[in-house]
């Protein structure tokens, strides 16, 4: 099938209450603007180079998220117009973040990452460390950046018992920092998790965004 017809195949499985990101890591730009001519405005980067890249060759109505592990010297290239960070897993990278969203007089959305899967190379926070964020006087003074929900990726596993039981428990730490922390935050609405292969058990625990690429672009190129 074409990116516009597989496109069109994922849409249709999602409620009204989850936006696609369309997971654009590797392709070449082509392949965003078939996606962009079929209709899509959201696409997910995890380089900051890459998408700076394609941000600049691109039509500018685009939504450009970024979802990998951000270092902070990357920082300066997204800040001018990516609308929203998933990958926060540290005070420190919030600190840069609105640093360099102060410089170009934004406020930048953000998404703090959890830790829910039971594989130690995937980044993230656990629920104290998130604590200890949102109580730091220096969460209190930054300016330049929104919370407006979480992000998490589950096992890479066949089990679909346990894949659904971590993105539950990523809807049970929204719903805490939600009532704790969040209560008066129209904004802190977003719940990240859902992949390609993964995305439909997601959507039934509670996710507002689902990051999809393979099932839309077909299988990544890992030689970028």
């Amino acid at each position: 099938m074409s990116i516009k017809e597989q496109l069109a195949t994922v849409k249709s499985t999602l409620p009204t209450t989850t936006r696609l990101i369309a997971v654009s890591k590797t392709k070449p730009v082509e392949d965003l603007q078939q996606a962009y001519d079929a209709g899509q405005r959201v696409f997910g980067e995890n380089k900051a180079l890459e998408m700076r890249d394609k941000h600049e060759v691109l039509p500018k109505d685009i939504e450009w998220h970024f979802i990998g592990h951000l270092q902070t010297n990357k920082i300066k290239y997204i800040v001018p117009f990516v609308s929203l960070i998933h990958s926060v897993d540290s005070l420190n990278l919030l600190k840069e973040i609105n640093k360099e969203a102060a410089k170009k007089g934004r406020a930048i959305d953000c998404l703090l990452q959890f830790h829910i899967a039971s594989e130690d190379t995937k980044f993230g926070l656990d629920y104290t460390e998130a604590e200890a964020l949102l109580n730091s006087e220096e969460y209190a003074s930054m300016e330049n950046i929104r919370i407006v929900g979480v992000m998490g990726m589950a096992t890479f596993t066949n089990d679909t018992d346990k894949v659904r039981a971590e993105f539950r428990n990523l809807k049970t730490i929204f719903d805490k920092l939600k009532e704790k922390y969040f209560a008066d935050s129209d904004s802190f609405k977003e719940i990240s998790m859902g992949m390609s292969d993964d995305y439909k058990i997601a959507i039934e625990e509670g996710s507002t965004l689902v990051r999809v690429g393979s099932a839309i672009f077909g299988a990544r190129n890992y030689a970028i």
